[in-house]
């Protein structure tokens, strides 16, 4: 089928350079020979001999224009037919080296090697995600099973029971939590989350999520420092705010050990308000602060039971969504401190 299209093509072309071809030469003569009488016989010698020169002539301009149309178009097309056929596969791996000339066809093909370059990314981070979701369900599925065998022996005593379904309750905790920060992820990620802006006073919610903490810093005997501006307006999403809050506070909490500080601190002039969360935890290397908002990355393992490194991910994109900046500065053996800056609600809409 392709050679009988070919061989179509190829006669039309032939046809199209045959019949213009002879209009030319037909009109060159009878512009060059009017009024000038010659003999029939040679005529038709001369018509002979120009028929097949009009003949050999189209041949030449259909084989050149073949030859031309290969070269500029149809191989240049089979090599993006063929890129994508692989693409349509899932070989992301296609690159298309561009052709000697400028022109559509090469930006067709370098606009195809940034699409598979960006699906190569997505694949890579798709299946990284699918790896890391499976690990971070497989732990507290493992406790929980284990455990669940533990308690159908026999011979239980009551406190060994109640350790062990204690253990079960803060695996189901730690898959609830994890599978409630995978959907809001996904959520934010695929933009279904939209941000319904309205003034609320900054102030005010961060003393609402500290005190949801109290039991922790008295438990752990945790020196707080706060330090809030008053009449800080923000016209954001307070709802969605609220897990920023809840985020790094608890990791400051967690981070910090028995008898630290942990402080809060709330300023603001007149474009933004920047909110400081500080610890006198273990801090970072700059190594392990550069990938902190990574999905699943937990810089500090002897603290990986108690979350799944989502939350700084799920900070980082919420804070992107209402327009805010949000940076960390950390001293490892001395602490933390993450700043989050957002602009403030313009005046007259408080």
């Amino acid at each position: 089928m392709n050679w009988a299209r070919r061989i179509s093509a190829f006669l039309g072309a032939f046809l199209l350079f045959f019949c213009l071809c002879g209009f030319v030469v037909t009109s060159c003569f009878l512009l060059f020979f009017h009024g000038i009488e010659l003999p029939e016989a040679q005529v038709r010698r001369a018509a002979v001999f120009t028929f097949i020169n009009v003949l050999a002539i189209a041949g030449l301009f259909t084989a050149f224009d073949t030859l031309r149309r290969e070269i500029t178009i149809h191989r240049p097309v089979r090599r993006i037919q063929q890129a994508l056929d692989r693409i349509t596969a899932g070989d992301f791996t296609v690159r298309l080296e561009p052709t000697s000339e400028e022109g559509i066809f090469n930006r067709i093909m370098a606009s195809i090697d940034r699409m598979t370059g960006e699906l190569s990314s997505v694949e890579t981070l798709r299946t990284d995600f699918i790896a890391s979701v499976s690990h971070e369900m497989k732990t507290p599925l493992t406790v929980i099973r284990n455990y669940c065998t533990l308690l159908q022996a026999p011979d239980l005593t009551e406190a060994q029971r109640l350790d062990y379904t204690r253990a079960i309750d803060q695996s189901a905790r730690r898959l609830t939590s994890l599978i409630t920060n995978v959907l809001k992820l996904n959520r934010l990620e695929n933009q279904q989350i939209f941000p319904q802006p309205a003034a609320f006073d900054l102030g005010e919610q961060l003393c609402e999520s500290l005190l949801q903490f109290e039991s922790v810093w008295e438990e752990k005997d945790i020196e707080l420092e706060v330090d809030i501006q008053e009449d800080v307006t923000l016209l954001a999403d307070a709802e969605l705010l609220e897990p920023v809050w809840n985020n790094l506070l608890s990791n400051a909490f967690k981070f910090t050990e028995p008898g630290g500080t942990v402080t809060v601190r709330l300023t603001a002039d007149e474009e933004y308000a920047r909110v400081q969360v500080s610890d006198t935890g273990c801090g970072m290397t700059p190594e392990v602060g550069a990938r902190i908002f990574e999905k699943f990355y937990q810089g500090d393992t002897s603290h990986a039971t108690q979350g799944n490194g989502l939350g700084l991910a799920l900070v980082k994109r919420i804070i992107r969504i209402t327009g805010g900046e949000i940076s960390v500065s950390s001293t490892p053996g001395v602490g933390s401190t993450f700043t989050v800056r957002l602009r403030r609600a313009p005046h007259g809409e408080a």
